[in-house]
């Protein structure tokens, strides 16, 4: 019942944000939220968006920043249970301040903003795309107080735009973890050790895994495992920003 009342206000925030964004279409010119310069399209110049902290080159296994192509040490030390990991922006101003504003204050604009960069680049990324898109899921509990997951509204945006399937309730966090941070990797790993289930749907299909932010990619790995133990063929993890 929670859970339900829960995707009834989420819908209802939505409705809301449509509302506003073609009420304030009508009668404003968009604008640029980092620059305020007038813009078409999306609230984002050309200007801020080519100075974006575009996390390029990076990893392709992990995503982590680096200097040079190809997979870093660690990855070749330890490789992760995911197949490959996608962040096209790094967890730099001005980045962390519009997820935060979409992760606590329920900025929806920027979810949108945030789903049109991620599908441009995954257009210039050129890999096949998966069969879904699966949200790291928060506990019930979480949700409840937020009102609302984040990585959901982040892959319904995408999924508008490309039309990629997007299924939210595939996996569950069944383990109500602690808040991440300040964690050192190996606490993180500890802490989302066997928190999750993952629907029987994912058998032989390739799925992506979609956060907000990959920090040391303990949730995101953890998750993953749980997705191979469910039967999916490969794993990727994505997330729109990488923390180096």
């Amino acid at each position: 019942m929670v859970l339900e009342q829960t995707g009834t206000c989420q819908l209802k925030m939505h409705f809301m944000v449509d509302i506003w964004r073609a009420v304030a279409t009508e009668l404003a010119p968009l604008r640029c939220q980092f620059c305020d310069a007038p813009c078409a399209g999306l609230p984002l110049c050309a200007a801020c968006r080519a100075t974006l902290p575009w996390n390029d080159p990076a990893c392709p296994r992990c995503a982590q920043p680096q200097h040079h192509d190809g997979v870093c040490a660690d990855c070749l030390a330890h490789p992760p249970p995911f197949a490959a990991a996608w962040a096209p922006l790094r967890l730099a101003t001005p980045t962390q301040q519009q997820i935060h504003a979409l992760k606590y204050r329920a900025a929806f604009l920027h979810a949108h903003v945030f789903g049109e960069l991620l599908a441009d680049a995954l257009h210039a990324r050129g890999r096949p795309l998966p069969d879904v898109i699966i949200p790291v899921p928060l506990h019930p509990l979480r949700l409840w107080r937020r009102g609302y997951n984040q990585s959901v509204e982040l892959a319904r945006a995408l999924a508008r735009r490309d039309g990629l399937r997007v299924e939210p309730r595939w996996a569950e966090r069944r383990r109500a973890t602690r808040d991440q941070i300040g964690m050192h990797a190996v606490e993180r790993r500890r802490n989302v050790r066997g928190a999750f289930v993952v629907d029987a749907g994912v058998r032989d299909l390739r799925v992506a895994l979609l956060d907000d932010v990959m920090t040391t990619g303990a949730t995101l790995a953890e998750l993953a495992r749980a997705c191979l133990r469910a039967g999916a063929c490969q794993v990727e993890a994505w997330a729109i920003a990488r923390a180096p």
